[in-house]
């Protein structure tokens, strides 16, 4: 695809209006950091659910549209991978056979090597004919690009969403006590039960929220394809986990 023949709009962050450029000269743009381009509309009598979900990532809030796009928001939050994330972060358009094409992409990820991710979400049976062809636009795009990737993600898999939708309650900072940290660290250094940890680094409804955020934040692992319990097998991460 020509870069040059796509054009991407985005919100200026100082609140100067919208921004225009060809999207071939939009690499070196923050899109992880601008307000979304379109207002999140909310009105009596509508079906799909919007709101803002606070991100620990960015200590900011992001938006969503509906509940598939607030746990991918808050799948990405979870995912140590990324270090930015912006709803509806721009809008593209390209040359159709009769007029002009466009697209917004519900989010735009930036990744800790740099690299950024456009990701739309959508039900895997709301996909139509029309929708397709924005999605596989969108995927040719950032392939041409160089240094984005696309991604259409559907439904997320049910016990690993329940299990980050209950640790994403523990993602406050505030969750982090220092000196409980340090104990889990030396009492989960080999995997055993979460509640046996829990207790043996003091009194459980101390010690749990911050093995809650550990949990979290990725600095103690769990099996997230079975449900969290006090029966869930607990390890501390090795470096370089991910």
């Amino acid at each position: 695809m020509d870069l040059d023949l796509v054009e991407v709009e985005w919100a200026d962050g100082d609140g100067g209006g919208l921004r225009k450029s060809v999207l071939g000269a939009a690499a070196r743009v923050a899109f992880e950091s601008v307000p979304p381009v379109r207002r999140l509309a909310s009105y009596r009598g509508q079906r799909h659910f919007t709101g803002w979900y606070w991100a620990a990532t960015t200590e900011s809030l992001v938006g969503f549209e509906s509940w598939l796009e607030r746990d991918r928001a808050m799948l990405l939050d979870h995912d140590r991978r990324v270090v930015g994330l912006a709803s509806q972060p721009f809008r593209v358009s390209w040359p159709g056979p009769t007029r002009r094409i466009s697209h917004t992409p519900d989010y735009f990820v930036r990744l800790e090597d740099g690299s950024g991710l456009v990701i739309d979400v959508r039900p895997a049976d709301r996909v139509g004919p029309e929708d397709a062809v924005k999605f596989a636009a969108s995927e040719a795009m950032c392939q041409a690009m160089g240094c984005w990737s696309y991604v259409l993600v559907h439904e997320p898999e049910p016990v690993e969403m329940a299990n980050v939708r209950w640790l994403s309650g523990y993602r406050h900072p505030r969750n982090r006590v220092g000196t409980v940290a340090a104990r889990l660290g030396e009492v989960f250094r080999k995997p055993r039960l979460l509640m046996d940890g829990a207790q043996a680094a003091g009194d459980p409804l101390a010690v749990l929220p911050t093995l809650f955020h550990l949990l979290w934040c990725g600095d103690l692992t769990v099996d997230f394809a079975v449900p969290l319990g006090d029966g869930s097998r607990v390890g501390l991460a090795a470096v370089g986990h991910e």
